[in-house]
């Protein structure tokens, strides 16, 4: 089984790339191929970053053959797809919606329904609109048809949205927790 987690933060060495990280480590360390992607580097070296939605259906002009055509493959691949972003001004970072944004070919080959998908996300203080971006995330994977899991685990918690932290999560043990249970979730959900 293969699952991909997507860092939609600008900074490679982020707290939302932490928790990503940890819940991809779960994964693998439950037999899954994992593999983080860093949105980042893929947009930036998209000549427009952003669909104008120059075609209907989209025959994908802006990106073939680029280096996102090849994520887009690798998301319609997968089994499990986790995104991961820090919160802006309540919702997800421009990258991963720009991503996201372009995904309409990968959309209209139904490439993603069914794919177990999953959100986390680290806001700059507590209540800092952590569930917001999860709930965007969700939507976003919910336009794909993908099926929803979050940090709920029978017999421990019932769980929220996904994995949520506040600024510095490199020690917050319910954050770190959370992220695993994440993993866990997207693997169970996928066998």
């Amino acid at each position: 089984m293969k699952i991909i987690g997507l860092n939609g933060s600008p900074r490679e060495e982020s707290n939302v790339r932490f928790l990503l990280s940890k819940a991809l480590d779960k994964a693998k360390g439950m037999e899954a191929e994992t593999e983080l992607i860093e949105v980042r580097k893929i947009m930036d070296k998209q000549e427009d970053p952003f669909c104008i939605h120059c075609s209907s259906p989209c025959d994908k002009r802006c990106y073939e053959g680029t280096e996102l055509d090849t994520v887009y493959d690798k998301l319609m691949d997968a089994d499990g797809i986790i995104l991961a972003s820090p919160v802006y001004f309540g919702s997800v970072s421009a990258q991963l919606k720009a991503l996201w944004d372009k995904s309409r070919a990968v959309r209209t080959e139904y490439g993603l329904v069914g794919t177990v998908g999953a959100a986390i996300s680290v806001g700059a203080s507590a209540y800092g609109g952590q569930e917001t971006t999860m709930t965007t995330l969700h939507n976003m994977m919910l336009v794909h048809g993908m099926t929803i899991v979050a940090n709920g685990i029978k017999g421990i918690k019932a769980g929220h949205y996904g994995a949520a932290g506040k600024d510095q999560v490199f020690q917050n043990e319910h954050a770190i927790e959370d992220a695993e249970i994440v993993g866990k979730r997207v693997v169970e959900t996928i066998k």
